[in-house]
């Protein structure tokens, strides 16, 4: 493999053992744990000026701190995505700065672009000819296009109430698409049919590939080089499975481990009242999440009823000094309307909930008035608009 020069491997998260990223591509094959990348942190010489001088144009110019160099890399220039000053939105929720980063603007329109290019460098680099995940939508359109760049077969599973969007272009992206039954786990157990009639599938799925966090960090690369290295007081993040949460606090860590920052942001779980199992574990002080028995949102791509790595999405947000939040789907799917009627982003219904989720902070009365909040757009609101236009309809307008 063609790694860069600090990649030391992959390392377990349960039992600690560090890996060759060669030798061994997915869970750990001492105690069946999820994988880490993991850097020798002082071999990395980067500082601010070094970043300054590089062109804003993709995630790749954080490439030391990303298994592989920026050319061996499957990609489309994803990243690089604006972070949005949002006065308006700042007035209503009584804070100095409300910003968006607008991850939509992503080259399939959705943030899981990042996590699959690194995946699908790894994929390639491993000489597979097939990748394959279970997808609530957003992450198998992403799959399909970037195994469609490396010359890979894809083959998604997602739920039928999938978009149309995310369902249309997995199948225009070449990807063999197998709609599920009605929810996600649906997609999962037939996933994992696939996977297990054919050994030769590399998979894609979050945390079981420990590369698509690894993208996903450098969402929070970008939000904090585009504050000039201020920390942000809030991040709220849609959170389903938790990959942008975990990437976000990796992300945050490396950073303080090198120097550019002296703390981490608080990290917030933003989720929808009808599945929020993080939001549930916290109150109750867990460790682990429960399963939800019975899921109820409009926002299916963060329907997940009992997310694979909930007890790392905790730490996350406990490390941080962060918290999880749940609203209602009304209010999650006015958040998004709002936002687009007073700032023109568009945020599709799951990413709505981040915003909706900061609205619910600020009426807590979680912050001060002095705070700078950042709300993590995950999904451009076009590839659901029919859905933010059916509660349009419904409030008579």
């Amino acid at each position: 493999m063609e790694t860069t020069d600090a990649f030391a491997g992959l390392e377990c998260v349960d039992c600690g053992m560090i890996h060759d990223a060669e030798a061994v591509s997915h869970r750990c094959p001492d105690c069946d744990g999820f994988l880490d990348p993991v850097y020798e942190y002082d071999a990395i010489d980067l500082d601010r000026e070094a970043l300054a001088d590089r062109p804003f144009d993709s995630q790749w110019r954080y490439e030391e701190l990303l298994p592989f160099p920026r050319e061996s890399a499957v990609t489309t220039d994803e990243g690089a995505t604006p972070l949005v000053d949002c006065p308006d939105l700042a007035d209503e929720l009584g804070v100095e700065r409300v910003l968006i980063k607008d991850d939509g603007r992503n080259p399939t329109g959705s943030t899981t672009d990042r996590g699959a290019s690194v995946a699908a460098t790894a994929a390639a680099q491993h000489g597979t000819t097939d990748v394959a995940l279970a997808s609530t939508g957003n992450g198998g359109q992403a799959a399909a296009a970037y195994a469609g760049r490396a010359d890979l077969e894809s083959h998604v599973y997602v739920p039928s109430r999938s978009s149309f969007t995310n369902k249309a272009m997995i199948n225009v992206h070449g990807g063999d698409m197998n709609v599920v039954g009605g929810r996600f786990d649906d997609a999962v157990g037939a996933y994992e049919e696939g996977m297990g009639e054919h050994d030769d599938w590399y998979s894609l799925q979050p945390f079981e590939t420990p590369y698509r966090h690894e993208g996903a960090k450098t969402t929070l690369f970008e939000i904090v080089e585009s504050l000039e290295w201020e920390v942000p007081d809030a991040i709220c993040y849609p959170t389903g499975i938790g990959v942008g949460l975990v990437g976000a606090y990796k992300g945050a860590t490396e950073l303080r481990e090198l120097g550019l920052i002296d703390e981490r942001p608080p990290l917030y779980a933003a989720q929808a009242a009808g599945c929020a199992p993080i939001v549930d574990a916290l109150e109750d002080d867990r460790d682990d999440h429960e399963p939800i028995d019975r899921p109820d949102t409009i926002c299916g791509e963060i329907e997940i009823a009992d997310p694979p790595a909930s007890s790392r999405v905790l730490e996350a947000v406990r490390e941080t000094d962060g918290g999880a939040v749940a609203t209602e789907d009304r209010d999650i799917l006015e958040s998004g309307v709002r936002v687009a009627t007073h700032e023109g982003l568009e945020l599709a219904p799951s990413p709505a909930a981040a915003a909706s989720g900061a609205w619910e902070l600020a009426e807590r009365g979680e912050f001060d008035g002095d705070e700078t909040v950042v709300i993590v757009n995950t999904t451009a609101g076009n590839k659901e608009g029919d859905v933010l236009r059916s509660h349009l309809m419904s409030q008579g307008v």
